[in-house]
């Protein structure tokens, strides 16, 4: 058994700020189920939206919020966030991320906009911000005496009171299978967190790295956390459409830029969707795109930035633009082709201010979470800002507990499994969950869909279920285990939403109720 004070689930930048928060003070396990750097956070390309001067205003940031997040957001949450934004911004900065610098702006450093955004206020390295910062707190985390970094280890299920029949409500460890080895470990520590990222990978086409299973969302249902807002599945608009480019994102930076949408022929669409135009939230932005590509049978729509000049774009989205040209689009000439992709998933467990869930010395931090920061929808950039607050929170709240008495834990068991006879079950399941879930549960959904959506998950995770009880895991059976669940959750989500609102748009209830609800999950074990 391995024995830490702590347990981070993830190696995206709430995994990497909890650890370098709490390494001074405890011995740290950072288990990731890739490399370092496989997450989410790596493939972030537009920044962190925070108040840094310049004419801007904390209530202007929770303005923007609120109104993105179409009546969900938890206004406390959303102002404790934005109140705490500079602090996280001087904290990466302190770090030596390398930000991309302005001498003339008064805070010495570039903001751009984003869609949903009232001023600039993203502060960002050139085009690929997520991998600046995690390339530096990478470095500090390896070098740390107190942090044990695990690769190519994947989290199983979390180890609580009830498993071992204790009557308490606490969660003591976690399984852990080296998929190196193929062997499972035992971890145990006083305090496990959850910062293993979102569920794009239940979708046939998203922005997200393949590592983005629903896992921490699956783990913390089976142990017993309530669960809400599923249905809030952030479509991102903008995603690279070419046959050889594999989730590549087009940042909301460009059209903050003045990046324009158009149709084959040239001809602007966004001005009659909505006043904002180019700059509206996501979810507008996403629905337009779908609507136009369904009624004129597209295969894609253009983004177009080549009216600004060649140097300009060069240097503010260095890399669009190479990997765009090594496809043979250049940016500077001609536009972008873009389709909407799963992005983002807005609910989650549900954390307090201290990132704390139902289940005591478990905690879950970043796009696992249902903080109530992002409401229906989130606002371009506050994701990254999220992660940052909440796990400086959670680690105040960490090296503020008294020590507590360590529990013997039973090894895995897997005495009554043999190897699996025929893995071909779960290529084939995991194609037939993504493409159902694609066209049943996407942007635009009807109760019919969803339905049709139920049957088929509740037949998969049966057959999963009895494949899980008599094989030895493996890293894409756990995958496909969890993508399952958290499929079912999304869509008993939306099938209890009876409304549309932010993300959730359905032709079956296209108003919007009047009073906001959380559609709340709640497990029974």
């Amino acid at each position: 058994m391995f024995r830490f004070d702590v347990i981070i689930i993830g190696s995206g930048l709430a995994g990497f700020t909890l650890a370098l928060h709490l390494a001074d003070h405890q011995r740290v396990a950072l288990i990731t189920k890739k490399n370092l750097l496989d997450g989410a956070s790596s493939w972030a390309q537009g920044g962190i939206a925070a108040v840094l001067g310049n004419g801007d205003s904390i209530d202007e940031h929770i303005h923007d919020t609120i109104i993105s997040g179409a009546g969900l957001c938890d206004e406390n949450v959303t102002r404790y966030v934005a109140e705490h934004g500079k602090e996280a911004v001087n904290w990466l900065i302190s770090q030596e991320v390398p930000f991309t610098k302005d001498e003339t702006n008064p805070t010495g450093y570039h903001l751009t906009r984003e869609g949903g955004h009232s001023q600039r206020r993203i502060i960002h390295a050139a085009d690929a911000t997520g991998r600046a910062i995690q390339e530096t707190l990478s470095e500090k985390i390896l070098a740390h005496s107190n942090i044990t970094v695990f690769e190519q280890h994947i989290a199983i299920d979390l180890i609580t009171g009830k498993k071992l029949g204790l009557d308490d409500n606490r969660c003591y460890g976690v399984y852990v299978l080296d998929t190196s080895t193929g062997t499972v470990k035992t971890f145990s520590a006083q305090n496990t967190i959850l910062a293993t990222g979102g569920a794009g990978k239940v979708y046939l086409y998203t922005t997200n790295p393949d590592v983005a299973a629903g896992d921490g969302v699956a783990m913390g249902w089976r142990a017993g956390c309530r669960v809400a807002n599923m249905e809030f599945v952030q479509f991102h608009p903008t995603c690279l459409y070419h046959p050889h480019a594999k989730s590549f994102l087009i940042t909301e930076a460009v059209r903050g830029e003045g990046g324009l949408l158009k149709l084959p022929d040239g001809n602007r669409f966004m001005p009659d969707h909505d006043e904002r135009a180019e700059l509206a939230p996501r979810d507008v932005v996403a629905r337009a795109i779908d609507f136009e590509m369904k009624k004129r049978g597209l295969d894609c729509v253009y983004l177009d930035i080549s009216h600004k000049p060649a140097d300009f774009l060069i240097s503010h989205f260095p890399n669009i633009y190479a990997r765009c040209l090594e496809l043979g689009i250049d940016i500077t000439r001609e536009p972008i082709p873009v389709v909407p992709a799963a992005h983002y998933s807005c609910g989650g467990i549900m954390t307090d201010l201290q990132a704390r869930t139902d289940i005591t010395n478990l905690y879950a931090v970043g796009e696992v979470a249902q903080t109530g920061l992002h409401g229906a929808n989130r606002l371009a950039s506050n994701s990254l800002l999220e992660c940052i607050v909440f796990a400086k929170a959670a680690a105040q709240d960490i090296l503020n507990q008294d020590k507590v008495s360590e529990q013997f834990l039973p090894e895995w068991d897997e005495s009554r499994v043999t190897d699996a006879d025929e893995e071909i079950v779960i290529a084939h399941n995991w194609g037939e969950l993504r493409r159902f879930m694609w066209d049943y549960v996407g942007i635009v959904r009807t109760n019919k869909r969803l339905q049709r959506a139920q049957h088929r998950i509740k037949l998969l995770t049966e057959e999963i279920d009895e494949y899980y009880q008599n094989f030895r895991v493996s890293n894409d059976l756990i995958e496909l285990r969890n993508l399952v669940l958290t499929a079912d959750l999304i869509v008993r989500c939306a099938m209890a939403r009876h409304e549309s609102r932010g993300l959730h748009f359905s032709r079956d209830y296209p108003a919007m109720l009047p009073h906001a609800e959380n559609t709340v999950l709640q497990p029974q074990i």
